[in-house]
């Protein structure tokens, strides 16, 4: 026989009908609606048959999908079985989000206050990680507490330095070309609020979506940016003590309702391990 029974299909399948329609189950699974429906899809041409029907945002199985859905649940169960019996349980799967500011030092922080779990990351800018968070997609999410409209959990505070490459030379004249995040950023507006505070008339000559961009720019000898400063200086760069101090921005964390506290006591308990050192 040449047909053969997506396991990963006949998951989605189950979501379908336990979750109420391809949206919720795309979430729940956390994959996209579109590999959802491709799922069944598949399904439908192994079986020849028509299995779900799309009624507004629900769904509605068929005949043969009803009998196909009681098959996914014996298969998925027998699978399920036979892996903890050769493998061992199932670690549960946490989903953390952060934004790219000292990623270095937050990235092993939590995997290692969660020993117990399989820890998957998203790094993303701050309100695309909030919006995350309020659809569930996201178990917890760290940033800068600054550039959230909501309230989270102080974790500690990321020291800020400032940064060009290391043969940079300020052009003459008050004029200082500084390298940043896009809008909005917090760092952004504190380099220019900190740099019009020392009488110098910053602009910005290059910005960038993420991080790694502003890092590459500075070390193409643009200009100065101010960065978080973590364990050891971006290669390329070297830090600058001839500009305006910046107080250190404030960490926060925000867990999904429902998410369990332990989990996120155990998160916010690592990340100010290494976050007030």
């Amino acid at each position: 026989m040449g047909q053969v029974l997506d396991i990963l299909a006949l998951r989605s399948l189950v979501a379908v009908a336990d979750c109420g329609g391809f949206h919720r189950a795309a979430a729940t699974l956390r994959i996209s609606q579109s590999a959802v429906s491709q799922h069944v899809r598949r399904l439908e041409k192994v079986i020849g048959r028509p299995v779900v029907e799309r009624q507004g945002r629900g769904a509605a199985f068929t005949p043969d999908g009803q009998a196909l859905l009681t098959e996914s649940r014996r298969i998925l169960a027998a699978h399920d079985d036979a892996l903890r019996r050769l493998v061992g349980p199932e670690r549960p799967t946490v989903t953390i989000g952060t934004t790219e500011h000292a990623a270095d030092l937050i990235l092993p922080a939590v995997t290692a206050a969660l020993p117990g779990h399989q820890v998957r990351f998203r790094i993303d800018r701050t309100r695309r990680l909030d919006a995350a968070v309020d659809r569930g997609v996201l178990d917890v999410a760290v940033h800068l507490a600054e550039a959230s409209s909501a309230e989270g959990i102080p974790v500690g505070t990321l020291p800020l330095s400032w940064y060009a490459a290391p043969d940079w030379r300020p052009p003459a004249g008050r004029s200082w070309p500084l390298v940043a995040i896009e809008e909005p950023c917090v760092l952004r507006r504190r380099a220019l609020s900190a740099l019009a505070g020392r009488g110098l008339d910053a602009y910005v000559v290059c910005d960038s979506g993420y991080v790694a961009g502003v890092v590459d720019a500075v070390r193409s000898g643009l200009g100065v940016a101010l960065l978080a400063r973590v364990s050891s200086t971006p290669e390329g760069l070297a830090e600058r003590s001839d500009l305006p101090p910046v107080p250190p921005a404030a960490m926060s964390l925000r867990a999904r309702s429902g998410a369990d506290p332990a989990l996120a006591a155990a998160v916010v308990a690592g990340l100010r391990s290494v976050l007030d050192r």
